[in-house]
């Protein structure tokens, strides 16, 4: 996988991606079906050739880029999924730090596989499955990512596991940024040229 910097671009689209449909799934019951699906059949994806083919093309990250754009330039308003990305970000570094975990998440996935392949992404089963597997997992590190929503919402069983599917993307997308070299860092010194980069993928 190459390690250039509009790679590390596209895997903080992803995470902003993910969040922002964690954020109106548990605002709405329900998340946006294109942009979800692109982050969340992105688990199933751990050999891909490059990050575009880890989430099926730039194409499918631009409500990502235009949300990370939207960040940095002070466009967006509402700072709730700046906040959950560094709430991810360091979950992200207890959860490599834990070689058992990464272990039993790797298993999950293998054994889910199969029916998100034949079924799809985002079919209820397989979202189910997946939110099983981040609360048994990933969700029992330290510090947790708080969710906040609308309770009619957070109270259903089929958004909750949704939101969980969601949040495993979201590790998937920090994990993938910090092994291309991503740094916090980066995030204070490196806004500009993130959106230089962006404009270069954002038709």
């Amino acid at each position: 996988m190459s390690n250039s910097f509009d790679d590390r671009v596209l895997a903080l689209a992803a995470l902003a991606q993910a969040l922002q449909q964690v954020r109106t799934t548990a605002e709405s019951g329900q998340s946006r079906h294109d942009p979800a699906e692109a982050v969340i059949a992105s688990v199933f994806r751990i050999d891909a050739d490059s990050v575009a083919d880890v989430y099926g093309g730039v194409p499918r990250l631009q409500p990502g880029l235009r949300l990370l754009r939207d960040i940095f330039t002070r466009q967006q308003p509402d700072d709730g999924v700046a906040k959950l990305a560094m709430s991810v970000l360091r979950l992200e570094r207890r959860f490599s730090a834990e070689p058992d975990v990464i272990d039993a998440v790797s298993d999950g996935l293998q054994r889910i596989a199969p029916r998100a392949r034949d079924d799809g992404a985002t079919h209820p089963d397989v979202l189910r499955a997946l939110g099983e597997l981040y609360a048994e997992t990933i969700s029992q590190l330290r510090p947790r990512v708080m969710v906040q929503g609308a309770p009619h919402y957070l109270g259903q069983a089929q958004v909750v596991a949704e939101i969980r599917a969601l949040l495993l993307a979201a590790v998937r997308a920090a994990v993938l940024w910090r092994q291309l070299g991503g740094s916090q860092w980066e995030l204070l010194i490196g806004r500009g040229r993130m959106l230089e980069s962006i404009a270069r993928m954002v038709p």
